[in-house]
């Protein structure tokens, strides 16, 4: 029988990034059941070593180019392509963003196919292969760094200047357990009163927000709705063994600008722009908000510069000091993520006067941790996560037939929805990226 070889890239981007899109006993065990044969290349930073990939039957080499299909995780290099063959990876592109759009079209000069795990999805549209829950998990524990760290800077002793960089654990369990030990102190020894009481809000309730909130509630924790916020801190109905959560859903940070219409979530995905931002009247209750929502150009801003300044400007110092942006989008949502950050340096202030990025935590502004490559923090959970939602999809991608016409090729709905390229061409849905191409 003919076996189909999958090669699978070295992942090189930043010294960051260790991720595998298929870890070795997944890749065993599809080599087992199926006419598959994997090959990895050699890498010495790969969360998985060479020798894990070679104890399961796969080929370590650093040439691939006798593989038709090739998964990575990020972004692949031009001189990587080969004609006609099938790369399954994060493009990044289908917004049109500038810096990919040569990869995109070397991969069309080729007539390689590409499918993007980012658009795999099922018929309600729900993604199917991501790495959304680990993103949040590690920027929760980089926010509660960067809050330790301001609070140090600004002479405030508290439990949270014992966290570290999530790159500086050897694993999401160890986090954890620094995480629960930060708990038991507050539990136990309560919060600088200058603290109390010390709310977080969350913006957004999907995978991310889930990964961000399973880390945060390792905390002694008591959740409010966002609309009672007020009223908790004007009855004084707080405590300093605690602190707080607030989830706010898209009816809490937008409304209609009609006066007397209801919100609607359906409308407000169609027609954004009836709606205005209303997030940032809860931001003075807040000391942390977690971003985790899903932003494009059509839907408001809900933190702006302005609404900063005048937050920040006055003579009495804010309670609001950390942003955690984890969705990253520069100049987005949160306007003032106006630069991303490594996992080494995940944090700046962004300095309200100057309109500008500043290094370390101290300044009249918040601290934005803002990591655009957040799951490579935890390469091995996060590996193990995204391959086993990838696995199945595996068999489907390797028995596709490529030489016939898109409409034939055999794929399964799901991955197909995937397919920005097949055979050097856009596919219908993605048609309208060739205006990104040739600007």
């Amino acid at each position: 029988m003919v076996k189909t070889l999958i090669g699978i890239r070295r992942e090189d981007k930043n010294p960051w990034e260790r991720r595998a899109p298929l870890i070795p006993a997944h890749a065993g065990e599809l080599m087992r059941e199926y006419p598959i044969e994997v090959w990895v290349q050699p890498s010495a930073i790969r969360v998985f070593q060479d020798e894990d990939y070679r104890r399961e039957g796969v080929i370590v080499s650093e040439d691939l180019s006798a593989c038709p299909i090739v998964l990575a995780v990020k972004e692949i290099p031009l001189e990587f392509f080969r004609e006609e063959r099938v790369c399954v990876f994060f493009s990044h592109t289908i917004k049109g963003q500038p810096h990919n759009m040569p990869m995109l079209k070397r991969m069309m000069d080729l007539r390689c196919t590409l499918i993007d795990y980012e658009r795999i999805a099922d018929e309600q549209g729900r993604r199917l292969v991501f790495f959304g829950r680990q993103a949040g998990q590690a920027g929760m524990i980089d926010t509660l760094w960067a809050l330790g760290q301001r609070l140090q800077a600004e002479g405030i002793e508290s439990p949270f200047v014992s966290i570290r960089k999530t790159i500086d654990y050897a694993s999401l369990v160890e986090a954890k357990e620094s995480i629960q030990k930060a708990g038991w102190e507050i539990h136990h020894h309560g919060l600088d009163s200058s603290l109390i009481p010390l709310v977080f809000g969350f913006a957004g309730y999907g995978h991310v927000s889930q990964g961000a909130q399973e880390i945060f509630d390792l905390l002694p924790f008591e959740e409010v709705a966002p609309a009672r916020l007020k009223e908790i801190f004007s009855q004084k109905s707080f405590f300093g063994n605690r602190v707080y959560k607030a989830v706010f859903k898209e009816e809490d940070m937008a409304e209609p600008k009609t006066r007397g219409h209801r919100f609607s979530l359906q409308e407000y995905y169609d027609h954004p722009e009836r709606y205005r931002p209303v997030l940032e009247k809860y931001i003075p209750f807040l000391t942390v908000l977690i971003n985790a929502i899903f932003w494009s150009p059509r839907y408001p801003r809900f933190v702006t510069k302005k609404f900063l300044k005048t937050l920040y400007l006055g003579s009495k110092r804010p309670r609001f000091r950390v942003i955690g942006d984890i969705s990253c989008d520069v100049n987005g949502g949160v306007e003032c993520t106006v630069k991303c950050t490594t996992p080494s340096d995940p944090v700046f202030t962004y300095d309200l006067k100057k309109d500008e990025a500043q290094d370390g935590v101290k300044g009249r502004g918040p601290v934005i941790m803002a990591v655009d490559n957040l799951p490579a923090e935890i390469s091995l959970e996060s590996s193990v996560f995204f391959s086993q939602t990838l696995r199945p999809f595996i068999p489907a991608i390797a028995a596709a037939d490529y030489s016939r016409n898109f409409d034939q090729c055999l794929l399964p709905p799901a991955l197909k929805k995937a397919v920005i390229l097949f055979r050097g061409d856009l596919t219908p849905d993605y048609e309208y990226m060739r205006e990104f191409i040739s600007a």
